[in-house]
């Protein structure tokens, strides 16, 4: 199998000639063809066939009446006592509702709910548990008319309907339809956008030495399979957002291996959802023990993906995010805030 990797450009001086990334704000006249085994060869956009150009080209569809044309931020709302970040701050509901309206109010575009960890070594926790502790937040802030799109970061059908049932907008499943096969019925009934991550084994023992051949290829094949599953199931490719999964079963060479070649992903023609925030990595190269301290790294990950166009990132700070995203705004594309 061929690859084509976009040699994402943001600067003004744009060739006639060069196509728009993904329909957004970057754009590429030059691309690394990979194929396993062979170096990796440049070419111009010229020798691309045709279907690749457009899966590469077409303007991504809107995601819960999102445009998909500029950086959109998901801000992280951990309801559980123990995620790596910041469990435990938010596990009571009044806590939760209070900062996920700060969120919303510093400018999240999605608010992204999870009732279980995911961190590496984290044990499952029951649907009953999962939806005891997610639904009713959701419902107090749809309930409050917030207008900010909500995600349920779930892997579970049950836990999914209780939150669509409660004014949840979009699925987030970092087990890409992989953990409970009755979900996909229920994202394909309710119509809603389905986000798929790639992680490889479970968060108990996902970090357990994880191998690769090729980390780029290989979360790419496991990301196209995982559409397939989807669109089986009647969800259709427009409403799918893709996930790399920085992180999950992942080493911190792997994990800069997904970021260096971030624009590949295009290639699956769905949005491209970034969620590095406060990990792991971030604090080993940048000596920062605390996940609190790992804002300015945080930062400059998002910086990295937003040039290579990824559409969505995931974020637990908001405030600073968004100050950086309205400052890259206004360097590289001239837009007033």
């Amino acid at each position: 199998m061929i690859y084509y990797r976009p040699i994402a450009q943001t600067d003004a001086a744009r060739p006639p000639f060069a196509p728009r990334l993904a329909g957004g704000w970057c754009w590429f006249d030059r691309l690394e063809r990979l194929e396993r085994g062979k170096a990796p060869k440049m070419i111009t956009v010229d020798e691309v066939p045709e279907t690749v150009l457009r899966r590469l080209c077409d303007p991504r569809a809107e995601i819960a009446g999102l445009s998909m044309n500029r950086p959109r931020l998901m801000g992280i709302l951990n309801v559980t006592p123990d995620s790596f970040s910041d469990g435990g701050r938010f596990h009571a509901a009044e806590a939760a509702v209070t900062h996920a309206t700060r969120m919303a109010d510093a400018g999240a575009d999605i608010l992204d709910i999870g009732g279980e960890s995911t961190r590496p070594g984290s044990a499952a926790v029951s649907e009953s548990d999962e939806i005891a502790r997610t639904e009713p937040v959701i419902r107090a802030l749809t309930g409050a008319g917030l207008a900010t799109p909500i995600s349920i970061d779930t892997r579970k059908a049950e836990v999914a309907t209780a939150a669509l049932g409660s004014g949840a907008k979009i699925v987030n499943d970092v087990a890409a339809l992989g953990f409970d096969p009755q979900l996909a019925a229920v994202v394909a009934k309710a119509g809603v956008p389905l986000c798929l991550m790639h992680a490889q084994g479970d968060p108990a023992t996902m970090q357990d030495d994880p191998r690769y051949d090729d980390v780029l290829l290989d979360v790419y094949d496991y990301l196209e399979a995982r559409i397939a599953v989807a669109e089986a199931a009647g969800i259709r490719r427009d409403r799918i957002i893709v996930d790399p999964g920085i992180g999950f079963g992942k080493t911190v060479a792997h994990n800069l291996a997904l970021i260096r070649g971030l624009s590949v992903f295009h290639g699956l023609g769905c949005a491209i959802l970034l969620g590095a925030s406060r990990k792991r990595f971030i604090g080993t190269i940048g000596r920062a023990d605390k996940a609190d301290d790992r804002i300015p790294g945080t930062l400059a990950v998002t910086l990295a993906g937003i040039a290579q166009g990824v559409q969505i990132h995931r974020v637990h700070d908001m405030t600073e995010a968004k100050q950086a995203l309205r400052l890259w705004a206004a360097v590289t594309l001239g837009e007033k805030t």
